[in-house]
């Protein structure tokens, strides 16, 4: 019988990332949402997440830096890259992630 896999794809990296104006490092090759997990791993846990697109409780608005075009997406589906901006995102990962204290 196997057990569960690794919470975080293997990465190498940590890359810079802004959520609502602050500043992190996260791992690189991850799923927004696994780095925001890595950032409050307590509070992303018992989000009501469903990680597969169908819940909608991931929803963000990124840029990829000044002056680039925002980008409506699922955090679930969404890989880290860096410089990437979080402009906005829904009710409860802003909730999930109280603990960073964001704008």
């Amino acid at each position: 019988m196997s057990g569960p896999g690794p919470l975080f794809r293997p990465y190498e990296k940590l890359v810079k990332i802004a959520i609502m104006g602050r500043e992190f490092e996260v791992p690189e090759g991850n799923m927004m949402l696994r780095a925001m997990q890595y950032l409050a791993p307590e509070g992303i846990s018992y989000g009501r997440f469903c990680w597969n697109e169908d819940c909608q409780f991931c929803r963000v608005v990124y840029d990829l830096g000044e002056g680039t075009q925002p980008h409506a997406a699922i955090s679930c589906k969404l890989m880290v890259k860096e410089g990437m901006r979080i402009i906005e995102m829904a009710q409860e990962i802003r909730y999930c992630l109280r603990s960073l204290n964001l704008k």
